[in-house]
């Protein structure tokens, strides 16, 4: 009988270490940047075409390599970060498991040129589906480039499976973020289809994250306050928004010792510290950079290295929540206690001959029984015409002058019923069996949402001129996602001219957008839609809509005349509209009468 158990072709093994370590070419950029770093690099240009699909290219001034280590750089388990066990517990390098160019090679076209500084030549390689096809002496620059050609040639499920350019490039650029915020003292350079989306010089920290989000806010970085604190575990530095700058659309990062890393427990710490200060559904942006000794953490948890365990995790939570709360309390952002105050409370004392308040008289019914009939047996539906009187009464012919919604059970208003405005938010509506609340503005909302459905397909917007256009930058991501939206934006009465790689400008917009801002109505659209998928086209159609009607729609805490109310509840009635809007808050709520009488 022969042996069935055999080793798997190099080829191959790479191709399945693949499959963990390069997921799509943001995981390229991220390897071979990481990898440049750690040669030294001040200066890394990073070149994509067609998201990375059929090029991604990285140049750097690092220390290069010579003809045997370029070669020896491509085998499986190579590396020159760790020569031991024990090293893993001493890494301050990006890289160290010796996969990344092993990997890589298994599943695309690789050209790779470098050069040591003191050498006069250097060294030029071709190597495809883990084969080395060529290897030369070349003339070229100091330092590495290396051409990634033809990614997941030769895996086509892999291939197939990757989402379209523009998705694949918010990937690489968000990859790309999360190495340049940790990285301010070098230059980087982003190209995408000959065009220069990012030019990032050297300066401070503080420079680098107002250059990669001061397109979407001026002054980014006045909304951010600084984080520091320093004990014998770890030293906690960076940047926390104040919380009347929150939005739900947050920029968070994490970084422990120069490498990116995602934890939801200290996630939870920041979370905590701003406890009490936070609408709902609203997050803090957040830059914090952990430094601590290498022994105390291990990264080589996940071939990604995004998953970092901390031997003191408890510790490390307290710490930080700690320098969080410092933060907000010193630049007076969050509300203080001072418990050493005389200051004496207001409250009313007992008048002196005041009314005593009687004792509630309690009465009961002997003859009460909660189990006897009251239905004659002799004909139970002897009032069955009861049942279709509500019905009746909104046939067609009625004596009403709204529409009926008993699609959705919403009771009809007529001209006659008493409309009362509370808190500015809220309308009171007496109806046959209780008392009906309205929110104001999500019923504006869902009337506008049902308007700009229709006028998106039907594209007959009501557009109106700007008298001053105006100018709105973009970051890179947020750049293509309105190059999706673009035409649905257009046949929604937007007019907009590109002026620059990174901005466009607004000449018009649609007529229900009124007086609103036209540049944070959009950029609050291009943010919905980036927290849904992208691949599914209604779904981010209806994100888009949505959210321009709640821009558009009236303010929470308007007040509103009776004749506005009114119109608000005709305009909502005869469109036949549901009682909840698309993302399921709720827009009508009914209290009856049995719910009343038991506050009372």
């Amino acid at each position: 009988m022969s042996d069935i158990i055999h080793l798997l072709p190099d080829s191959v093994a790479n191709q399945i270490a693949a499959g963990e370590v390069i997921q799509r070419p943001a995981s390229c950029l991220k390897e071979l940047v990481e990898n440049s770093l750690d040669a030294g690099a001040s200066h890394i240009r990073v070149i994509v075409r067609d998201a990375g699909r059929t090029l991604l290219q990285v140049v750097d001034d690092g220390k290069g390599m010579s003809p045997t280590d370029a070669r020896m750089a491509f085998e499986r388990h190579a590396t020159s970060k760790i020569s031991q066990a024990s090293d893993l517990f001493q890494l301050r390098t990006m890289g160290f498991r010796g996969e990344a160019l092993a990997s890589i090679c298994a599943v695309a076209h690789v050209e790779l040129q470098t050069r040591r500084e003191n050498d006069e030549v250097g060294t030029r390689i071709e190597i495809a589906g883990s084969q080395v096809i060529n290897q030369e002496i070349v003339q070229c620059a100091a330092g590495t480039n290396i051409r990634v050609k033809n990614l997941f040639y030769n895996v086509p499920a892999r291939r197939k499976f990757l989402k379209t350019d523009q998705t694949e490039l918010r990937n690489l650029l968000t990859e790309y973020n999360r190495i340049v915020l940790v990285n301010p003292q070098v230059q980087f350079t982003f190209v995408s289809n000959d065009e220069i989306l990012s030019d990032l010089a050297p300066c401070t920290l503080k420079q680098r994250i107002e250059a990669v989000f001061g397109h979407s806010s001026k002054h980014y970085t006045s909304h951010l306050v600084d984080v520091s604190t320093d004990t014998e575990l770890v030293r906690i530095s960076g940047f926390i928004g104040k919380p009347e700058t929150v939005g739900k659309n947050s920029q968070q990062y994490m970084f422990v010792n120069g490498r990116y890393m995602r934890h939801s427990y200290f996630h939870k710490a920041i979370m905590t510290a701003y406890s009490g200060l936070l609408l709902p559904e609203h997050t803090p942006s957040y830059f914090l950079y952990f430094d601590i000794h290498p022994d105390a953490i291990d990264v080589n948890i996940h071939p990604t290295k995004t998953e970092i365990k901390f031997a003191d995790e408890q510790a490390i939570f307290q710490i930080l929540l700690a320098a969080v709360k410092e933060a907000l309390g010193k630049f007076n952002v969050a509300p203080s206690l001072d418990f050493t105050s005389t200051t004496q409370l207001d409250i009313p004392a007992a008048r002196t001959g005041a009314i005593p308040v009687q004792a509630p008289i309690l009465q009961v019914d002997p003859n009460y029984d909660p189990f006897k009939t009251h239905t004659s047996r002799s004909n139970p539906v002897s009032s069955w015409e009861q049942l279709y009187e509500p019905i009746q009464s909104h046939m067609p012919g009625a004596s009403t002058t709204v529409a009926s919604s008993m699609l959705f059970d919403t009771p009809l208003i007529s001209d006659s019923t008493p409309l009362l405005q509370c808190a500015n938010r809220y309308i009171l509506a007496p109806v046959e069996h209780g008392l009906m609340l309205i929110h104001q503005h999500r019923m504006h909302v869902a009337i506008l949402y049902k308007e700009l459905q229709e006028q998106l397909s039907q594209s007959q917007a009501i557009t109106q001129p700007l008298l001053f256009p105006e100018i709105i930058e973009l970051t890179y991501d947020d750049w293509q996602t309105l190059q999706t939206l673009l035409p649905d934006l257009e046949r929604l009465g937007f007019t907009l001219d590109q002026f620059s790689p990174q901005a466009y400008t607004i000449s018009a917009v649609p007529a229900l957008l009124g007086q609103k801002n036209a540049v944070e109505t959009l950029l609050q659209v291009i943010h919905d839609v980036q927290d849904t998928e992208e691949s599914v086209e209604n779904q981010w159609k209806e994100t888009m809509t949505l959210c321009l009607a709640r821009q558009m729609a009236i303010p929470q805490g308007k007040p509103l005349t009776d004749v506005e109310m009114r119109d608000l509840v005709n305009r909502f009635m005869t469109a036949n509209l549901s009682r909840h809007l698309p993302n399921g808050q709720t827009i009508i709520s009914i209290l009856n009468n049995d719910d009343i009488q038991k506050r009372f």
